[in-house]
């Protein structure tokens, strides 16, 4: 398996929303609220090639026409895509959502990524409505087409708090829609889903994935070297299918970025028998 390791920027700083999307849906961009060059600076140090940028960070730094470029250059990173997201089934915020999603798409490629990673599909207060998984695989479909109009690979990623939390529910997402699949380890695992079995079940669909380690009790996601989730069973299935695509470490936050980067990136390297299941 020829293993491409990016890492996502995202927990080096609070994480939240853009707080102007509050009264303005197109706005509402997720955002991590640091400084992005130390952050690259400690991605690069830890080993990996490239960063995955919310779209909300990855509109700041497009503010200065090529700073993100020469930021990254200067570490020797490139990026690799952005995250973005929606409710994708109101019809009436649904092309300022799309706003949103074109103008991450066009300046996620100008800026050399790969792929364009949503999440969404909106909880309702009274659950989900006839329709409303029909609506989000229409919507996903269009952030494919939008994906594709700027050289781009669309991915869903399946996250707790949206219409797409348990495997049946994933299901349910992907027979409406011909989008990719960027399975998020600690998400599927902490929704009751089996990481492997889904990766294998949607193999056909994945291009990109994102590995994160979880912990069950006080719950928190945590670097891929501890926690309650063994992911060698998940990379097993990517080494014998002979996976070719980019791998992105990610932690929605940790105490110290730098040092969860580098945990997670030596557990890569430093397994003997990297990716064989446990017996027992």
């Amino acid at each position: 398996m020829m293993t491409k390791l990016a890492y996502h920027a995202n927990c080096w700083g609070p994480l939240g929303g853009a707080p102007v999307g509050v009264t303005s849906v197109k706005d509402l961009f997720y955002q991590t609220f640091g400084d992005m060059n130390p952050a690259f600076a400690e991605i690069a140090a830890a080993g990996y090639e490239a960063v995955e940028l919310f779209d909300g960070n990855l509109i700041d730094l497009a503010r200065e026409p090529g700073a993100l470029r020469r930021q990254l250059a200067m570490h020797g990173l490139k990026l690799l895509a952005t995250y973005s997201g929606g409710n994708f089934i109101y019809p009436d915020i649904l092309e300022e959502e799309f706003w949103r999603i074109e103008r991450a798409a066009a300046l996620a490629a100008e800026a050399g990524a790969i792929h364009l990673v949503v999440g969404g599909g909106a909880k309702r207060s009274g659950g989900p409505r006839d329709g409303d998984y029909e609506r989000l695989g229409a919507a996903l479909d269009r952030v494919s087409t939008v994906a594709e109009s700027y050289g781009l690979s669309a991915h869903y990623h399946p996250h707790l708090t949206t219409m797409a939390e348990t495997p049946d529910e994933i299901r349910r997402v992907f027979a409406h829609t011909r989008i990719g699949f960027c399975p998020d380890t600690a998400h599927l695992a902490a929704a009751g889903g089996d990481p492997a079995g889904l990766v294998a079940e949607f193999w056909d669909r994945i291009s990109y994935v994102h590995l994160k380690g979880w912990q069950r009790k006080p719950f928190a996601f945590t670097p891929i070297d501890r926690g309650d989730l063994d992911l060698r069973a998940t990379m097993h299935v990517l080494q014998t299918r002979n996976f070719d695509g980019w791998i992105a470490v990610e932690l929605d936050s940790w105490p110290d970025p730098a040092e969860g980067a580098r945990a997670s990136m030596a557990w890569l390297r430093d397994q003997a028998d990297p990716f064989a299941p446990q017996e027992g």
